[in-house]
């Protein structure tokens, strides 16, 4: 583990859970403190060097502040050892790439913690929105707030520095809706935004609504809160209008989920969501776990599954965001999202 923060932690839960054996053996953060109270619980021992964790490790996770991803998976990748990247890939869209280039140069497995595209909610929503009965999908209304997380369980006080940051909600966020968006509705080809800063952290917008135009021509609306509300740690809700039903997700891992039309409403929740998903066929597989499977794949020779994400998906996000970012700093003017395959570095499917 590079970073031995919030999410570093959480990261740790998920390969606790994994059916691939695995333990943690060599963790590096610039607070020795607080990666020696990380080790003390999840195990392995601190380390002073990012290279030591390298060196001791058959596969790396890239926990640290933003601006730092980039040198951190270099190091990693060019020893030739698989690499998992926390999301963003990087503070901006040029050094995404840089990223992604990178790390296609190596040829070793890699995923993106984009960790929502493996959640039982959005799966099971993503099985509603692709089901034929409720006709095509029209608009979408999607909120997420979160209180500002330099403070409580996250305390991640460098979401304060733009340094090491990039910038605020959006980025180190709601990077997660941009890829759900696409995800589950198909390809963005337009975006009008406006953001605002109440915070008063330079360069950390804290509030940003996003209207997206889908190259179905369905709209969706994307509003984004950082707040003081500490009962509040983090919230999404989604309502999906389709032609013949109402789709809403009201909690982004288990539900519950609800499906309405002119006759029914069925509403999933916790263990009759996972098993309605098993009855369908959809496995429930974390990030963490594929990675893990490509990670043991590559170091025994076989074929190496796909990871989905990897940083191919991620950096399609990042080109979401920038278009977000340059609506919304030149005052709210639309801005035309090139597709996939005009990006300079190809997107994964």
């Amino acid at each position: 583990m590079l970073g031995a923060g919030f999410i570093a932690r959480y990261h740790a839960m998920q390969l606790s859970l994994a059916e691939e054996p695995n333990r943690i053996v060599a963790v590096h953060d610039p607070d020795r403190a607080k990666a020696e109270q990380f080790c003390a619980q999840e195990g392995g021992r601190v380390v002073d060097r990012v290279e030591d964790v390298v060196e001791a490790s058959d596969a790396v996770f890239v926990c640290t502040w933003t601006a730092d991803h980039l040198e951190s998976v270099r190091t990693v990748v060019e020893a030739g050892v698989p690499v998992f990247c926390e999301k963003p890939l990087s503070t901006d869209l040029a050094s995404a790439r840089e990223l992604v280039r990178t790390v296609d140069a190596s040829g070793v497995p890699n995923a993106v913690g984009l960790v929502l595209r493996s959640s039982p909610a959005l799966l099971a929503l993503r099985e509603m929105v692709r089901d034929p009965e409720v006709g095509r999908v029209v608009n979408v209304v999607f909120r997420d707030d979160q209180y500002l997380p330099t403070q409580g369980m996250y305390g991640s006080t460098w979401r304060a520095d733009v340094d090491k940051a990039g910038s605020g909600v959006l980025l180190e966020h709601s990077i997660h809706d941009l890829d759900v968006l696409e995800w589950l509705f198909g390809e963005v080809e337009s975006v009008v935004a406006r953001e605002s800063h109440v915070h008063g952290l330079d360069g950390i917008e804290d509030s940003i609504s996003v209207l997206l135009g889908l190259r179905s021509g369905a709209t969706a609306s994307l509003a984004s809160v950082w707040h003081d509300v500490l009962s509040r740690p983090s919230q999404r809700r989604m309502e999906v209008f389709c032609e013949r039903a109402l789709l809403t997700l009201e909690g982004d891992i288990f539900g519950p989920v609800r499906r309405q039309d002119s006759i029914e409403e069925l509403v999933l929740d916790g263990d009759d969501l996972v098993g309605w998903l098993a009855d369908r066929g959809v496995p429930l597989v974390s990030t963490e776990q594929q990675f893990l499977t490509a990670v043991r794949a590559s170091t025994s020779g076989r074929t190496v599954p796909a990871v989905d994400p990897d940083v191919h998906h991620a950096l399609r996000a990042h080109v979401l965001a920038d278009a977000v970012y340059r609506s919304s700093r030149g005052g709210g003017l639309p801005v035309t999202v090139p597709p996939p395959d005009l990006d300079p570095a190809p997107v994964g499917g």
